[in-house]
């Protein structure tokens, strides 16, 4: 079973292909570029590099959101212009969940927190079982720090952060966990097309999948040009 991802929900970039169990190739970076400069470039270079026949994939793995409106809007164009192109299905992988699938194996829980401005994050909660199960102890959401720190708090078990929200909220992690807590390394808490392919091929194998046409990102809540159109929509009724 051949799963491609493609993750442009953030600042990073990336994409890979997981086979079963294998991690065949990934290419990630995180460096400032628009995506629709490095996406197509860099899936048609993981190509080449890894002989790779896009129509033995089964699926398009994508992290459809939460994150940059621009970034998912390019990132989910480019997973519909492949299924469409190859009739291949699509599996939705939630950029949140795909964050903490990162973190595989941890003790305690995890906590992905993005950026997401006006003072709030992307975040939930997770973690993993004695059997490896991947559990979502709070789903995905857009809050305040201080809102999903005190659910955290109130649960008093450690808990692992990671995501661009750690170096802008590094102050409030301080200032308001109650629990032990600690920060994941480097090559762990940013975003990876590797973990949206592999937590893409279960959701595959249990039939989670749609056609390109039906594919759409999950935003949480509306993009600030939508925001300051139905404020002015208001005014005008006002």
């Amino acid at each position: 079973m051949r799963i491609l991802g493609i993750d442009g929900s953030g600042l990073v970039a990336s994409v890979a292909l997981v086979e079963d169990d294998n991690l065949i190739g990934e290419y990630t970076t995180g460096y400032k570029k628009t995506h629709s400069q490095t996406l197509l470039p860099m899936l048609d270079e993981l190509g080449k590099m890894i002989d790779l026949d896009l129509y033995s994939i089964d699926a398009i793995a994508v992290a459809a959101g939460p994150g940059s409106f621009t970034g998912l809007r390019i990132a989910s164009a480019t997973a519909k212009g492949l299924g469409f192109t190859l009739g291949t299905p699509i599996v939705s992988v939630s950029t949140v969940d795909a964050l903490a699938y990162n973190m595989w194996g941890n003790p305690g829980l995890i906590c992905p927190i993005m950026d997401a401005r006006r003072g709030q994050v992307y975040t939930g909660l997770y973690k993993f079982e004695n059997d490896g199960a991947f559990t979502v102890v709070k789903d995905q959401c857009a809050v305040s720090f201080e809102e999903i720190a005190a659910d955290i708090n109130s649960r008093g078990e450690m808990v692992t952060f990671l995501g661009d929200g750690v170096p802008v909220f590094g102050d409030k992690i301080k200032s308001f966990l109650t629990v032990p807590y600690r920060l994941a390394p480097a090559h762990l808490n940013r975003q990876h097309a590797s973990s949206v392919a592999a937590l893409g091929l279960i959701y595959y194998l249990n039939g989670d999948c749609q056609p390109a046409a039906d594919h759409r990102p999950e935003y949480l809540r509306l993009s600030q040009a939508e925001r300051e159109r139905m404020e002015k929509e208001k005014e005008g009724r006002a």
